[in-house]
């Protein structure tokens, strides 16, 4: 076993679904996996001990706001990531491409880099790719993403195709910079809802491969940026095959779970998402019925758990009548118990997806998910 070996240990017999093991610095990775978002060193509402609980093996954090707020450098200071915010598990953190480049009305682009304001006090920056792996190593995370151009939806077909090409040539020089030997590098897939520019996107990369090193796994970037579902379905299975088998395919941004569970059968290993979360402090949980709002009164009088299908700890020991109380009087804790749920719902989906994988029978899983109540409710 050597370190950023991605293990094939199952394939599904009857879809693209994969079953693998990705080595890092800080543990095994066993996808495909769910991971939740802690954007700025930490997951809203929910304390590191909690993601202990709820077995998360990594948390994603975010190079844009990190490097504004507390700062690259006070990080690596403090002994990196890990022991900033107190997690001991694998962490990714995502380049900020995608945070600099939906502010597009505060940033001026060339070939070199990007010039934005902080959203933090409006002060002016400029990246390069060459800084961004600066930062990323100065934060220490078991994986970096490469700097990189993500189009929005819609948008001219030229315009996606310039993106493309400019994240090419960033992903260039992200590897050629890229120098820290226990941090694995993905390079990311653009190209919008174009088959072409995709394709066209994973070649850039492949020879990036041959002339620069390998990246040790691939984004698959600029999904969920205004497109449907089904247009993203329409190429995600044909970039997933097209990806490198002995590396780990990562569909960024994405957290439905009946996305997840279709993702997994186009063979994607890794997802991560704000929707958990968010949803969760929005009153509403994931559950085997669809997502409910806990806010409605229908609960007020309900003393059955929150989900009868699900062995969380919120469901075995809070019902739908307590919850719907802290939601109705604004107390914290609402958000707090609706983000363990949610979040245990999403990485305990991906745990019975290995399981299915391993045992050949991921096409029955997937079309049992889809017979339930709640797959078209999400």
């Amino acid at each position: 076993m050597a370190l950023f070996d991605f293990d094939l240990l199952a394939t599904d017999p009857h879809t693209h679904a994969r079953r693998g093991c990705f080595h890092t610095a800080h543990g095994d990775v066993q996808t495909p996996t769910f991971m939740p978002v802690g954007t700025r060193a930490a997951v809203k509402g929910v304390t590191v001990d909690m993601l202990h609980g709820l077995d998360a093996q990594v948390v994603l954090s975010n190079a844009y706001h990190l490097y504004l707020r507390p700062g690259a450098e006070l990080v690596e200071r403090a002994g990196g990531l890990h022991r900033f915010m107190n997690w001991d598990r694998v962490i990714l953190t995502d380049s900020g491409g995608f945070q600099i480049f939906s502010l597009a009305d505060t940033l001026k682009l060339d070939d070199n880099g990007v010039a934005f304001r902080s959203i933090v006090d409006g002060s002016k920056h400029y990246w390069t790719p060459e800084d961004n792996m600066r930062i990323q190593q100065q934060l220490g995370a078991d994986i970096a993403m490469q700097l990189d151009q993500c189009a929005p939806y819609p948008a001219e077909k030229a315009f996606v195709e310039q993106a493309v090409e400019r994240s090419a040539a960033w992903a260039r020089r992200c590897r050629t910079a890229h120098v820290r030997s226990d941090q694995a590098l993905f390079g990311i897939v653009q190209g919008g809802v174009h088959l072409d520019l995709r394709l066209q996107s994973v070649e850039m990369l492949a020879r990036v491969v041959a002339e620069e090193g390998a990246f040790e796994g691939y984004g698959i970037g600029g999904y969920s940026v205004g497109e449907s579902h089904e247009q993203m379905f329409e190429t995600l299975g044909t970039i997933a095959a097209a990806l490198p088998v002995d590396a780990p395919h990562y569909l960024m941004g994405v957290g439905n779970p009946t996305t997840l569970v279709r993702a997994v059968g186009e063979g994607v290993d890794l997802f991560d998402c704000v929707l958990p979360t968010r949803t969760a402090r929005m009153n509403t949980a994931f559950s085997s019925e669809g997502r409910l709002n806990l806010k409605n009164a229908r609960f007020k009088a309900d003393f059955e758990p929150l989900d009868a299908q699900c062995d969380c700890p919120v469901c075995q020991g809070y019902t739908r009548a307590y919850l719907h109380h802290l939601v109705i009087c604004k107390e914290m804790g609402a958000g707090i118990l609706l983000s363990v749920h949610n979040l245990h719902y999403l990485i305990d989906l991906m745990r019975r997806a290995r399981e299915a994988i391993e045992a050949g029978t991921y096409a029955e899983f997937m079309a049992h998910w889809s017979d339930l109540p709640a797959a078209n409710d999400y």
